[in-house]
């Protein structure tokens, strides 16, 4: 498949818009007096999802061939990926599969079976749902959709950032979660074509290192995922974003899981807003470096808030 354009964001913006919202993208003094930073929270919680990838599923299901749709789609998530496509696919009539792991997060899983997706549960982890998924879609004939080597989905979530740099144009540097590196990738392809002066970080978990350390030496390797925010627990390091980040990442963050516990925290207490672990990185890596980030205005993509009850209870329990 061929790497997505900026023209393909315009495009996947026409396909969206009829049927979502733009997302605020929000100022907290609270929050800018607790970090010393000037901080625009771009609310992706606030999806009909509660994540940023619903961007990504709409765009690509609107594109399918007839014959795709009438043979139904099958993927492979921890939870926001499945959701975008179970959301999608219920828009425009469309069976789906979605394969998650054993221990998946439940407030996810329930809500992609309210949406109409049919769930299989497979094996310990990400990877491990993913390979049973892809034989499941070569068995079955369905249309496979990966959560990262997808233009469309690609392409799709870049819109979140055309939406920051729209409503604020003088943005300096954009905070993006790292799991698959979907929305990083989009993040860099939008950014580096609008103004090239603004620098995009990634940020993923220390306890989830692949597509970090991937950036890092130009190779995909795999890791450990041994982190509580299953948004990021990515164990392979995928092929297309990989590319985009190599080429165009500015900078790339681990943060500790109690940093992704702070920021949670921070939210709550500043913004008023619920963030999942996944969707907490991003500021947890804004503070990280925050010394360098003084007197700049920084925007941070809050990427889901689908955390849940039991999540939210040992983060506030310390």
């Amino acid at each position: 498949m061929e790497i997505p354009t900026f023209l393909d964001v315009l495009k996947a913006r026409q396909n969206i818009a009829p049927h979502l919202a733009r997302t605020p993208l929000f100022n907290y003094p609270a929050l800018d007096q607790a970090t010393g930073l000037e901080l625009y929270i771009k609310h992706e919680n606030y999806q009909p999802i509660g994540a940023f990838k619903v961007r990504g599923g709409i765009n690509l299901i609107a594109q399918l061939s007839p014959e795709e749709k009438t043979r139904g789609v099958i993927t492979a998530s921890t939870g926001n990926h499945g959701q975008s496509i179970a959301y999608a696919a219920r828009m425009f009539g469309v069976p789906a599969t979605i394969v998650v792991p054993e221990g998946a997060n439940p407030v996810k899983v329930n809500a992609m079976r309210a949406l109409g997706a049919n769930i299989m549960f497979h094996g310990p982890d990400f990877d491990s749902a993913r390979e049973h998924c892809e034989a499941l879609a070569e068995e079955r004939q369905l249309r496979y959709v990966h959560s990262g080597n997808e233009p469309h989905l690609i392409a799709g979530v870049g819109t979140h950032t055309l939406e920051i740099l729209e409503d604020v144009p003088e943005i300096d540097v954009v905070f993006v979660p790292v799991g698959g590196g979907s929305g990083a990738a989009g993040a860099c392809l939008v950014a580096k074509n609008i103004n090239p002066k603004v620098r995009v970080i990634g940020v993923q978990a220390a306890k989830a290192p692949a597509a970090y350390k991937s950036w890092k030496q130009r190779a995909l390797v795999e890791d450990k995922t041994e982190t509580f925010a299953e948004g990021l627990a990515t164990r392979t390091a995928f092929v297309m974003p990989q590319k985009m980040l190599w080429e165009m990442l500015d900078d790339f963050l681990l943060v500790s899981d109690e940093e992704m516990r702070a920021a949670i925290i921070l939210y709550l207490q500043k913004a008023k807003t619920l963030a999942e672990p996944a969707g907490a990185a991003s500021l947890a890596g804004a503070l990280h470096v925050k010394e360098t980030l003084r007197g700049k205005k920084v925007a941070v993509i809050l990427s889901g808030g689908n955390i849940t009850p039991e999540q939210l209870k040992q983060v506030l329990a310390g």
